[in-house]
């Protein structure tokens, strides 16, 4: 069959129709678990006047899956897998493959916007959660999200990359690679850490951590392998914190080693991270307590305990200093 061939060509799918509308080049790339395809995607309803809902073009960034992982919008596997590199399809797609648009339009206006970040949670099964608004904040998404109709996608396929060829972000991986990944990438980030380089060492961790939440979320809540996953990505949570007590993030320590107690109130490194960060923003009392907590978990941290509390006075003085010469000239 010629790659010029017009006209409709069925995908031997249920209720999906594609026309070529240019032939691309070249035999079928081969589509495995694992290939990254990247492509341009324009979204159409099927009224007279063919109204676009999406176009990745005017945002300005084309559009990647990863071929076996369970994106949203499996349909759009289908349809790009049926294509060659360069060309441009044209598909009408019935009800049945077009529900579950709304909301994965919704992550990615988003992530065009910068409001997310390009994350897992559209690769995940992380969007249960969403069914949980009544709105998704884009008048014509809610009303595709009530009245789910046909939908036209015009795709080009720009790229396709084996496993091999690309390096593979977290989120291509499966869990038992995931699992995997942890250890490495917790060492590569006490390793930057060591060196000095507390943003590098940040994103180590961060990845780590989603690597571990992705697999989580599978599990049963408080049941021995989710504690287990917890306990791993708490550490990793703390690494990241000690980063950010370097990069004097002190508030967004403050809030995820709050996190943490509130989920697990026996967890004294917590204590110990989010006394360190009080003391930098002058929250006295917070920090007292904070320590009281770590000694009262493990009498063991006396010491590290005492040259912290000794910080803490010198902060406070240095202030009490500072706010003497600043409220002398008021009066």
């Amino acid at each position: 069959m010629s790659s010029d061939m017009d006209g409709t060509m069925l995908l031997g799918v249920e209720g999906i129709k594609k026309t070529i509308l240019y032939g691309g080049t070249a035999e079928m790339p081969r589509f495995i678990t694992g290939t990254k395809v990247t492509f341009h995607f324009r979204t159409q309803l099927c009224d007279d006047d063919r109204t676009v809902i999406d176009d990745s073009k005017v945002a300005g960034v084309p559009m990647e899956v990863v071929i076996g992982n369970m994106f949203k919008l499996e349909i759009w596997e289908t349809l790009l897998t049926s294509m060659r590199i360069g060309e441009v399809a044209e598909f009408w797609c019935d009800v049945t493959h077009t529900g579950l648009y709304p909301l994965v339009a919704k992550s990615l206006r988003r992530i065009a916007e910068g409001k997310d970040p390009v994350d897992w949670h559209i690769h995940s099964c992380g969007m249960a959660n969403m069914f949980a608004y009544h709105t998704l904040g884009y008048d014509d998404l809610d009303q595709l999200q009530k009245e789910p109709q046909p939908l036209y996608f015009v795709l080009e396929l720009v790229k396709v990359q084996q496993p091999s060829e690309y390096d593979r972000e977290s989120w291509a991986l499966n869990d038992e690679e995931r699992l995997k990944a942890v250890p490495l990438l917790h060492g590569q980030g006490n390793k930057l850490y060591k060196q000095g380089r507390y943003q590098d060492a940040t994103n180590k961790y961060k990845e780590a951590i989603v690597c571990i939440k992705n697999i989580q979320h599978k599990e049963k809540a408080w049941e021995a392998p989710w504690l287990k996953l917890e306990k791993m990505g708490n550490m990793l949570t703390l690494n990241y914190c000690q980063c950010l007590l370097r990069m004097e993030e002190y508030y967004e320590v403050i809030e995820h080693t709050s996190d943490i107690i509130n989920q697990h109130p026996g967890e004294m490194k917590a204590f110990y991270v989010r006394g360190k960060a009080h003391i930098e923003v002058w929250n006295e009392a917070e920090a007292r307590a904070d320590f009281e907590r770590v000694l009262d978990l493990d009498p063991g941290m006396k010491k590290a305990v005492k040259k912290d509390l000794g910080v803490l006075n010198m902060r406070m003085e240095e202030k009490n200093e500072e706010d003497k010469v600043k409220y002398k000239g008021m009066f």
